[in-house]
């Protein structure tokens, strides 16, 4: 694994632990509906469906969207089991992780 994955992924475990995460597909739409996600990270084996709904909750908004890891890392790193997405709440937190990973805060997924 790339350091800068492996930073973003720390970074993510941090995010956990100031209670700046939505973690799971449906906390991750409620979130972005709700106004709250700064930054949505997916699993890159997350299934279709589940990227659809999130695509689908997403559609008019302007939040980043990154690829990182697989299921079992992205949960993982949030000291939880295998996790499809995760939104980042905590607006500091969410642009670190964008720096970290390359991200430029549009709607197009990074891969990292």
């Amino acid at each position: 694994m790339e350091s800068r994955t492996r930073n973003a992924l720390r970074l993510l475990g941090l995010a956990r632990r100031a209670g700046g995460v939505a973690p799971g597909t449906e906390a991750v739409r409620r979130a972005i509906r709700e106004g709250e996600a700064r930054l949505v990270l997916i699993a890159g084996d997350a299934s279709s469906v589940q990227m659809d709904k999130i695509r689908t909750t997403m559609h008019d908004r302007t939040i980043p969207r990154v690829i990182l890891g697989d299921r079992d890392t992205l949960g993982a790193a949030l000291g939880r089991g295998p996790i499809s997405a995760v939104a980042v709440t905590q607006r500091s937190l969410a642009e670190r992780l964008a720096e970290e990973l390359g991200g430029e805060g549009g709607t197009d997924a990074v891969e990292a």
